[in-house]
């Protein structure tokens, strides 16, 4: 019997995080499960050694994926960066969909990474209709991790991910009733946020040590562009910051040390340090978090930090997406609790004195301090329980081959 096959797509750190979890999920059931399976609904078959492929980045590789490429290097925000490299990311897609015809995989699965991944579902559904007969009977099945924020803006896009994906495996609670009411036909299974289980209860909610003043993490970004739009809007926040709180001090984490440089050669302000690497290290240590939008948010409450939220862009990019985003907020935790918990500085708003004295309200206000911890507890909660890839891998396993 030919052992069951995975491709696998993940084009940013987190989602080579997250499929790397999942890929080790996959491979504990594949293994522990019979090959005669005695069920009266028959699951994709079972066999030893499931085959993993792909594209994803380096923690996919030592999960013992067989990378294509790393495609997390690829990684672009925003309008102008994704039309510089738009011819890149078609002979991208020319070669995974090259690669999927030719290892005809039992699975795709997507990781994050939604309009590219949708794109590709697509192109393989196509393939199928065109090609699929008793000589060629290739048909996998098509499921998305994590599922594209079609309910922030252009809420239509749910009907297309209806015809093309077989399962949607959703992190957050509202997301499956929210496709249940649009589109009944999608099976979208909840199997709770990955972040739940990474971290131990000893990590979140606990300062690491007492220190004269309040401890502020700074988090600009993880892309070049990223950090220099935002570098001097964050140090000009930590600056003012401690010319009302002389004992507070800074920790600025980037993921690498290039970053770092950037940084470097900017200058850093006193009282504030680079770390490289160990963000949770330095948010188990934090007061308060100045962190731009995105993924990062969720770590922010997973830990209990208060946080003020930013996000600066091209303006092509932020022009578009002020016609096209539906919800009131941006940063996860706010959108979770119905509330701004995070206050948010988008684009021009995002001035260092907003910052800064968003920043200064969250630290001298030990009530409302209490308050959006109690609130992050209650986020966290609903969340699910640890466990989230091996939930994932159970629904992917229950697909009707």
């Amino acid at each position: 019997m030919k052992p069951l096959s995975f491709m696998l797509i993940a084009g940013e750190a987190s989602g080579d995080l997250l499929a790397s979890e999942l890929v080790g999920a996959l491979r504990e059931r594949v293994i522990a499960r019979s090959i005669n399976d005695t069920a009266d609904v028959q699951p994709l078959r079972t066999a030893l050694a499931p085959e993993f492929f792909g594209a994803g980045g380096p923690r996919m590789a030592a999960a013992g994926v067989e990378l294509a490429f790393d495609l997390t290097q690829h990684s672009v925000i925003g309008l102008s960066d994704v039309l510089k490299n738009i011819s890149k990311f078609r002979r991208l897609f020319k070669q995974l969909l090259k690669l999927a015809i030719e290892r005809q995989p039992d699975v795709i699965i997507g990781v994050d990474y939604g309009g590219f991944n949708l794109r590709f579902g697509k192109a393989i559904k196509a393939y199928v209709r065109k090609h699929r007969s008793e000589f060629v009977p290739w048909n996998p099945k098509i499921v998305q991790f994590v599922s594209p924020q079609v309910w922030a803006s252009r809420p239509g896009r749910a009907y297309t991910l209806a015809e093309n994906y077989d399962l949607l495996l959703s992190i957050f609670p509202f997301e499956k009733n929210w496709y249940a009411r649009r589109v009944p036909k999608l099976r979208v299974e909840f199997v709770g946020h990955p972040m739940v289980g990474r971290f131990t209860s000893a990590e979140c909610g606990v300062r690491s040590a007492e220190s004269n003043g309040p401890t502020i993490v700074l988090l600009p970004g993880s892309r070049n562009d990223e950090v220099r739009r935002h570098l001097p809007v964050v140090t000009g926040a930590f600056e003012l910051i401690r010319k009302e709180l002389p004992t507070a001090t800074g920790k600025m984490v980037l993921p690498d040390e290039s970053l770092a440089q950037t940084v470097k050669s900017s200058g850093l302000p006193a009282g504030l340090e680079l770390q490289i690497g160990g963000l949770t290290d330095a948010l188990a240590g934090a007061d308060l978090a100045i962190t731009k939008s995105g993924t990062i948010t969720m770590e922010c409450a997973m830990f209990g930090v208060p946080a003020v939220v930013f996000y600066k862009t091209s303006w092509p990019t932020y022009f578009i997406g002020k016609q096209i985003v539906s919800v009131k907020y941006l940063a996860m935790p706010n959108l979770l609790a119905s509330e701004e918990i995070f206050p948010e500085f988008i684009q021009h708003k995002a001035t260092a004195e907003n910052i800064a004295r968003a920043g200064l309200e969250l630290l001298r206000d030990e009530s409302r301090r209490r308050a959006v911890k109690a609130t992050l507890a209650q986020i966290i909660a609903s969340l699910g329980g640890a466990g989230a890839a091996g939930r994932a891998a159970d629904a992917i396993l229950s697909l009707k081959p």
